[in-house]
């Protein structure tokens, strides 16, 4: 089985694609990625290197809910079809709309990872105004949908979302995004603190919840969403989560290794998001037996179900409330920290994502056969 992957690297799907392509090698799937965005460091593809039947082809196009995405959009789709003519794979794996709508007699898949619509719903309350270009992207979005023989969302929250802002689409399922267990330490002794990531000016991520009322604990905020290459970005002593100067303490780009040993010694992750398609760095705290503080949003519920702790929504009074509790009562922490745990581990684990993928892709090819 050959499957050709798309991702972008500006994104978590970059985190998703790793996680896939790594469990589909494993399992001796044939796997050609192709990346857009930034052309990525080689720092950042080192975990590519010991893959067996493994193709990478980096490009540098735009994505499409970018404003000038609109202009690469035909180069990449003719780029994309003379590479799916040359390496002549079973399938296409796509994380952009766009593609969905590909003249190629294929099997596809569609992930909806997030989308421009949704986002800005949850984040201002209403619409986008109608522009010219709005409206082509609504339009590109919807055609790669129906165009999709499968669309597939990491969440129940963002299959309804997509199919109430843009199409129904012919098939679809939930598939819940995965991390590999192996790469997170829950064991270590943990710190009184909590950790918080998020670029603070990101409106979805409100990380700022967290600076608007005084904690008993000392607060950490990771500000970015994806971690840097080491290269970039030396190891420093200040990833330490404590600190005597200040309630709220802000870190900038920090590599796997310093997000891995932040939350390996938080107590607390809290989710502050308005908007989530699925949330990845929960799912990476949760992984290291964090309690999990989570805004009372639709998504979190369906993924945390009675394992986090919520506040009332967008209110960050009640998110003091939360974490005031969580101070008095360790116990009552260190609970919600296994619960976590053990539901991150058992339902949102890399095998059991690529698991029911495979399946998927193999009903598809089935279905295929059986047709010709």
């Amino acid at each position: 089985m050959h499957i050709l992957l798309t991702a972008d690297t500006l994104t978590g799907t970059w985190t998703y694609a790793r996680e896939l392509a790594t469990g589909l090698a494993q399992q001796g799937v044939q796997v050609t990625l192709v990346s857009f965005g930034d052309v990525p460091l080689p720092e950042q593809t080192t975990w590519m290197d010991s893959l067996p039947g493994f193709d990478y082809r980096p490009t540098a196009f735009r994505l499409e809910w970018m404003q000038e995405g609109e202009s690469d959009l035909d180069e990449a789709s003719a780029y994309l079809e003379s590479l799916i003519e040359d390496c002549k794979p079973d399938l296409l794996h796509l994380t952009q709309y766009c593609f969905g709508a590909l003249p190629v007699d294929l099997p596809r898949i569609v992930v909806a990872h997030g989308d421009l619509l949704s986002w800005w719903i949850a984040v201002h309350g209403h619409e986008p105004r109608e522009t010219q270009w709005m409206r082509w992207y609504r339009g590109m979005v919807a055609d790669g949908i129906r165009g999709a023989s499968y669309l597939v969302s990491p969440s129940m929250f963002m299959l309804d979302s997509i199919r109430l802002c843009y199409a129904k689409p012919l098939n679809s399922r939930v598939i819940h995004n995965g991390r590999n267990p192996l790469l997170f330490n829950p064991y270590i002794s943990k710190d009184d603190a909590v950790l918080s990531v998020g670029k603070f000016w990101d409106a979805g991520k409100q990380v700022s919840l967290l600076t608007q009322h005084s904690h008993p604990l000392p607060v950490c905020i990771v500000a970015a969403d994806q971690p840097v290459d080491l290269v970039r970005v030396p190891l420093r002593a200040d990833v330490k989560l404590k600190t005597e100067e200040y309630d709220v303490a802000f870190r900038g780009p920090q590599t796997e290794a310093q997000l891995r040993s932040l939350y390996s010694r938080a107590s607390v992750y809290v989710a502050t998001s308005r908007y989530e398609p699925f949330g990845m760095a929960p799912l990476e705290a949760a992984l290291s037996r964090c309690a999990i503080v989570a805004n009372d949003i639709p998504v979190f519920r369906e993924i945390w179900g009675d394992a986090a702790i919520y506040f009332r929504t967008n209110n960050a009074g009640s998110l003091a409330d939360a974490l005031q509790r969580l101070s008095d009562d360790r116990e009552l922490c260190r609970a919600h920290g296994n619960l976590a745990y053990q539901r991150a581990r058992t339902r949102f684990n890399a095998r059991r994502m690529v698991d029911e993928y495979m399946d998927l892709y193999r009903r598809l090819l089935l279905s295929r056969r059986s047709a010709a």
